[in-house]
């Protein structure tokens, strides 16, 4: 039993890093000791776990299939332990999210620091992403996605007010091609186009009308997976571009940017920190959770 935990706690730092190398300097010995004992599980199993090449480490069907099996029960324990430090210490260690590039009110506001202010002996490593990671199976503590993405088994609490996604242009561009009076007129504009390049198909643009939800799928002059850059082109008068309003508000407000479509724009459910329900949370965590219950306390909470 004893050999069956450290190789499985060898396999779960191979699987979550794909290196020998870094395992080893997360579990504090050699890369070859790793490799060593995660053979040893290999012949006790009977089964190969790793693909190895020179270059690269990749998990096989049995490795996947144990992989997903253990890292949850793992996580759990590494929870109850990391709870002990709650009896003589404050909250700390290394807390990772998993965060929407376009959360504004999230990223761009001083609720992070506030928290490492509060929490000093907390660190954060964020990972800005938008394919819509497992953050369980990612090794994430916990993210930050649109309420209406965030999966119904995840405890989550909200990070910000309602959203609106709306569709902007410059003003040199509405004097130039005037404005689409319904969103099925946009086929006949310039569009700057979001897309996930995981996906398929880029983003079909969504909206309602008369309380019925429906997108448009465009033929976009660009597309792209960088919100930025939409903001740039949009504000060059390139085309028209869609995103959330906390986005375009500043530009909106300067007269740099205006809003069309907007009756067929309506709010929706903000962003929300989502983690997975465990018998244990861990300190830093339920520090961060805690401390933005305290900032959400006068909204509706999921």
């Amino acid at each position: 039993m004893q050999d069956d935990l450290g190789g499985l706690a060898a396999f779960l730092a191979v699987a979550e890093t794909r290196s020998f190398r870094r395992a080893g300097e997360q579990l504090g010995v050699t890369a070859s000791a790793v490799s060593q004992t995660v053979r040893q599980l290999e012949t006790r199993l009977n089964l190969q776990l790793f693909a190895r090449t020179t270059r690269s480490v990749a998990l096989t069907e049995a490795g996947e299939q144990l992989f997903g099996g253990i890292r949850p029960a793992f996580a759990d324990v590494r929870a109850a332990l990391e709870s002990l430090h709650a009896l003589r210490a404050r909250p700390a260690g290394t807390l990772r999210l998993n965060v929407s590039s376009v959360a504004e009110s999230f990223l761009s506001t001083n609720l992070l620091a506030e928290f490492l202010a509060e929490y000093p002996d907390v660190k954060l490593d964020v990972a800005v992403d938008d394919s819509n990671t497992d953050i369980v199976r990612e090794g994430f503590d916990a993210g930050v996605q649109l309420g209406e993405v965030v999966a119904q088994d995840m405890v989550a609490i909200p990070v910000s007010p309602q959203q609106r996604q709306i569709v902007v242009g410059s003003p040199a561009y509405f004097a130039a091609h005037g404005k689409p009076k319904h969103p099925r007129d946009l086929h006949t504009h310039a569009c700057i186009g979001w897309r996930v390049y995981t996906t398929p198909a880029p983003y079909q643009w969504e909206f309602v009308d008369g309380g019925k939800e429906f997108s448009v799928a465009l033929d976009a002059r660009v597309n792209t997976n960088e919100m930025g850059l939409m903001l740039r082109l949009a504000l060059s008068g390139v085309g028209l571009t869609i995103g959330l309003e906390d986005t375009f508000r500043p530009y909106i407000d300067r007269g740099e940017l205006t809003i069309t479509l907007e009756k067929f724009c309506p709010p929706f459910p903000g962003f929300f920190l989502y983690y997975p329900s465990r018998a244990q949370t861990p300190p830093k965590l339920k520090a961060l959770v805690d401390f933005l219950r305290e900032r959400t306390r006068p909204r509706r909470r999921r």
